[in-house]
């Protein structure tokens, strides 16, 4: 089913963090979701995510257990005394249970799901040892195991280096190969241009939606801006009837 957001409102300490957005994500979309900071961009992933509660408005097509999430890097303990492997083999909670012990099948799944990302040898490194390209092929590889047709992208690329940029852009090609549908948010618009279809502009609201290069125009991007600058803290709540 394709993924509908219907007047979507979602709210963050006390304020419409996204606010009357109405889009339609088809199914195999690979969708990137832009806007300047503080526009709503990872707020909106969350929602997708099930992390946080819809204020007004409605997702419609969303199966939970349909979805693997990737959060940004900083969302990740990396202090915890965890080895590369049993972060990866996290992506089996769903389907095996959080106190299961993983058997030899599910063993080799990791294997292959490390070897996939480029990080065969790395099994046993602590994952406080990896520098942040490798720790981003780690949840790469842990996205991978849990094998969904919804896959969730907070910033995969910032600030990593180009050969990780480069490798991981191909995993994501071939999920897109699978018609997977695939949502990243990314603050890169160049690399938007260059590697998605569609793109979702936002600024707390929709500002364009549809095929990348129709979207990112400068004018768009500019009346993103300056929407996101003049945004009041202590503005009333709007009110929009339902799209």
């Amino acid at each position: 089913m394709s993924i509908e957001l219907n007047n979507l409102t979602l709210v963050y300490e006390q304020h419409p963090a996204v606010h009357h957005v109405t889009a339609t994500i088809e199914v195999g979309d690979l969708l990137a979701v832009v806007g300047p900071n503080g526009a709503g961009k990872s707020t909106l992933l969350n929602a997708l995510a099930g992390l946080m509660s819809v204020e007004q408005g409605c997702i419609k097509g969303l199966n939970p257990n349909e979805v693997a999430y990737l959060p940004q890097q900083t969302q990740i303990d990396r202090s915890f005394p965890l080895t590369v492997a049993e972060l990866v083999a996290t992506g089996l909670w769903q389907s095996i249970g959080f106190q299961q012990s993983i058997g030899r099948e599910q063993h080799t799944q990791c294997e292959d799901a490390i070897g996939a990302v480029g990080l065969q040898g790395f099994e046993n490194r602590m994952i406080n040892t990896l520098s942040g390209g490798q720790i981003q092929r780690v949840l790469f590889a842990r996205v991978l195991l849990q094998n969904r047709p919804i896959i969730l992208l907070d910033e995969p690329f910032n600030a990593i280096d180009a050969k990780t940029i480069a490798d991981l852009t191909r995993v994501i090609q071939s999920w897109h190969q699978y018609k997977r549908t695939i949502v990243m948010v990314s603050h890169d618009l160049e690399y938007v241009r260059q590697h998605c279809q569609k793109t979702l502009l936002i600024a707390r609201e929709r500002i364009g939606f549809g095929k990348t290069l129709e979207v990112l125009t400068t004018e768009n991007i500019k009346r993103a801006q300056r929407m996101c600058e003049a945004f009041d803290e202590s503005a009333n709540w709007c009110m929009k009837d339902v799209a």
